[in-house]
C-alpha cells in the first residue's frame, strides 16, 4: 500500500510539473476590457515571457455587449479549463460577466458550476470562432484523494 501512495504522489508531482509547461502560455495577469480598449497595442504578458495580443475587433465586439461597469470588471483573456478525457470544459468565471457574454454568443442558457460555466466541445468551437484572441485554454489534471476524483 505505501508503494502505491508513493507512486501516486510522484505521478501527481510529474503531472503538476508537466502542466506548468503546457500552461506556460497563460497570462501572468489578466487585464480588464476597459483597460485593453485604451491601449495602443492591447496585450498581456504570458508566464513564459511571451505576449498575447488581442484583436481590436474582438474587444469592440465585447464592449458592444457590455455596459461601462461590466467592461471594467471583465478580465481578459477569459480562461477555458479543458477537462481531460471529457467532452466538456469549464469557463472560469470571476464575476458572472463571462456568462452574459458566452450566453449571448451561443444563444442559449448555460450550466453554471461552482467553478464556472460548463460548455461542451461544439460550444467551445463556436465560442472560439468569435473570441479567438480573448479566450485562452487552461489544461488541468484531475485531482484525486484516495478513491475520489475531483
Amino acid at each position: 500500500m505505501p508503494e502505491e501512495m508513493l507512486y501516486e504522489k510522484v505521478l501527481q508531482r510529474y503531472l503538476s510539473d508537466e502542466l506548468k509547461v503546457v500552461n506556460a502560455h497563460l497570462p501572468r495577469q489578466r487585464k480588464p476590457l476597459s483597460e485593453l480598449l485604451d491601449e495602443e497595442y492591447p496585450q498581456v504578458i504570458c508566464s513564459d515571457g511571451g505576449v498575447q495580443s488581442f484583436k481590436r475587433k474582438e474587444l469592440a465586439y465585447l464592449a458592444e455587449l457590455l455596459n461601462e461597469e461590466e467592461c471594467r470588471r471583465l478580465l481578459l483573456p477569459m480562461l477555458i479549463e479543458v477537462l481531460p478525457d471529457q467532452g466538456e470544459a469549464i469557463v472560469l468565471k470571476s464575476d458572472g460577466i463571462e456568462e452574459k457574454v458566452i450566453s449571448h454568443i451561443l444563444e442559449m442558457p448555460l450550466t453554471r458550476t461552482e467553478r464556472g460555466i460548463r460548455i461542451y466541445r461544439p460550444q467551445i468551437s463556436a465560442l472560439r470562432q468569435v473570441l479567438k484572441t480573448t479566450t485562452q485554454y487552461v489544461f488541468s489534471a484531475p485531482v484525486t484523494c484516495g478513491s475520489l476524483e475531483f
